[in-house]
């Protein structure tokens, strides 16, 4: 979701008096609830309506759309069901992205296919515009500042002239993490060298554990806020940290989105299309034959060696470079 802001964006930019609805899982809704360019959201009940006894919800919802009559309908998610959505919603024109995957695209009128294996997700996504007539620039700020709720976590947790990095020890996929062990380490040989640093480590409340172990590595000098905070909660704690360090998932988006230093650590997964976009030297990952499998699942002879072998040691050195990019580029004080 983070990375269809752009086209969001580019839309209500070079179409001002457009009207632009968001179909969303209402998990995420409150990402963007309030934003200014949005006239409202639709939201999906995922689990809600996996379940028969509430599919009259769904439809009278599927009717509330179409009452709407949209000129267009834009599908950047391209499974089978929010294909199926898009396609119900009777759009004058449906717009999708060309992937086999689930035969989402059989549905649309328009599908754009990705220029090639490693486009990154967001380019992917922008390219639906020009076939819109809508033009692509970087002029858009992609994660507007969010003051009231800045103001409750700063009231929440104070920690106002710290120097705070944020961890993300958790990820969709098991195999997309780095081993929390390995976080605990890199928060212990941070401490010892920098003193007064402090780690935000975010997640959700599955990730707790995770957050335990890291923060048992030096108690006074870390925050345990997984399953604590909103989602734009969790914005606000990326935009006050100066680095972050982190897994392949949303919340490294929201760093790349913020344009905030980074180091992200790559198994699985393909960085060239999933990775922090524009931050494409943040990225460590280990040269492996089977690396990236692009699978949830390792059936590497040694269980998820792309990431275990990724040493702490390694992972310290890279975030010892973006700081002291840091401390340059913030000049002398005094």
């Amino acid at each position: 979701m983070i990375q269809a802001l752009p086209v969001l964006r580019l839309l209500k930019k070079h179409l001002p008096d457009s009207e632009i609805f968001w179909w969303i899982d209402s998990a995420l809704a409150p990402l963007i609830e309030g934003d200014p360019d949005l006239t409202g959201i639709i939201r999906f009940e995922r689990k809600r309506w996996a379940k028969p006894r509430f599919w009259p919800e769904l439809i009278r919802s599927i009717r509330e759309t179409r009452a709407r009559e949209f000129d267009w309908v834009i599908d950047l998610q391209c499974l089978a069901r929010s294909a199926a959505f898009a396609w119900l919603a009777n759009g004058r024109r449906l717009i999708g992205l060309d992937e086999v995957r689930e035969g989402a695209r059989g549905f649309y009128d328009v599908a754009v296919r990705r220029a090639s294996f490693n486009t990154h997700a967001v380019d992917w996504y922008l390219a639906v515009l020009p076939a819109l007539g809508v033009p692509v620039d970087q002029d858009f700020v992609w994660l507007p500042e969010r003051p009231q709720v800045a103001a409750a976590v700063a009231a929440r947790w104070p920690g106002a002239g710290l120097r705070w990095i944020a961890l993300q020890p958790g990820a969709r996929w098991d195999n997309k993490r780095w081993p929390a062990e390995f976080f605990a380490e890199l928060v212990r040989r941070l401490v010892s060298e920098t003193g007064g640093v402090r780690f935000a480590i975010l997640g959700s409340g599955a990730d707790e554990p995770l957050g335990r172990v890291i923060s048992a590595s030096a108690p006074e000098h870390c925050v345990n806020l997984c399953g604590r905070t909103s989602l734009p909660e969790m914005v606000e704690w990326v935009r006050r940290s100066g680095l972050m360090v982190t897994n392949d998932t949303g919340p490294m988006h929201v760093a790349a989105a913020l344009n905030k230093p980074l180091v992200a650590l790559f198994g699985p997964t393909e960085p060239s299309r999933t990775g922090p976009y524009g931050q494409a030297a943040a990225v460590l990952r280990m040269e492996l034959p089977c690396s990236p499998c692009l699978s949830p699942r390792c059936t590497y002879q040694e269980p998820q060696a792309c990431l275990r072998t990724l040493a702490p040691d390694r992972v310290l050195a890279q975030v010892r470079r973006v700081l002291a990019r840091g401390l340059e580029a913030a000049g002398p004080t005094g």
